[in-house]
């Protein structure tokens, strides 16, 4: 199942291979990331600045600049290689699961198991969310999509193996769903809740939101 439409080139004899420039632009972009990623962490996004990532990373300012237009753009990145992490596992989860229960606790499982070991750059997240620019704000609906799309796949299969009725809301459970278990951070946030007790928490909401849609 693929919700992103690949371009398939023809296959060639010999991969490709980067050359020193490319080879070291992308070390280089490798070691920015790493460092900024640990600055976010420790400070949040406003407290971690270009010129803080740039001496963690051991370079100029301007070498920083050379591979991201700004900090907005670094921290983007950031959270864009984190969503496809998830995302792969949320979707091998979901596929393994044999209830419609199994599933969502499997691929939201996935993703508090992934923030909770990270907190203060998943606050930071959150904080960035209501200020972002409105391209950022977009392609980050568009990866929402693709997770809707496992919430409402599951739930179809939740139909047709008879566990949920046939004339379910399903777009509105999603939402209901997604809207609870991104609730649920705060919890781990403010009150420093397990990912045990995220999920314990989660499932007995689940039973409330599906207790009118069980076959």
């Amino acid at each position: 199942m693929s919700f992103v439409s690949v371009n398939i080139e023809p296959a060639t004899d010999s991969p490709v291979k980067l050359t020193r420039r490319a080879l070291a632009k992308q070390r280089t972009r490798e070691r920015v990331l790493a460092a900024a990623r640990r600055l976010f962490s420790e400070r949040g996004y406003e407290g971690a600045t270009i010129r803080d990532i740039a001496q963690a990373a051991g370079m100029s300012t301007g070498a920083v600049f050379a591979s991201f237009a700004d900090k907005s753009e670094l921290f983007e990145e950031i959270l864009t290689a984190d969503y496809e992490v998830i995302y792969a596992q949320m979707t091998q989860a979901s596929r393994t699961a044999k209830t419609i229960d199994e599933a969502l606790l499997g691929l939201f499982g996935i993703a508090y198991g992934f923030h909770v070991e990270q907190l203060p750059l998943l606050r930071a997240s959150i904080a960035v969310s209501w200020t972002r620019s409105e391209a950022a704000e977009r392609r980050a609906r568009t990866d929402l999509k693709h997770i809707f799309r496992l919430i409402a796949d599951a739930l179809q299969r939740g139909v047709e193996e008879g566990q949920l009725t046939k004339d379910i809301d399903a777009k509105l459970l999603a939402e209901i769903t997604w809207d609870v278990y991104v609730a649920n951070y705060r919890r781990a946030v403010y009150d420093g809740w397990s990912v045990e007790a995220l999920l314990a928490r989660l499932s007995e909401q689940l039973k409330v939101i599906f207790a009118g849609a069980r076959a």
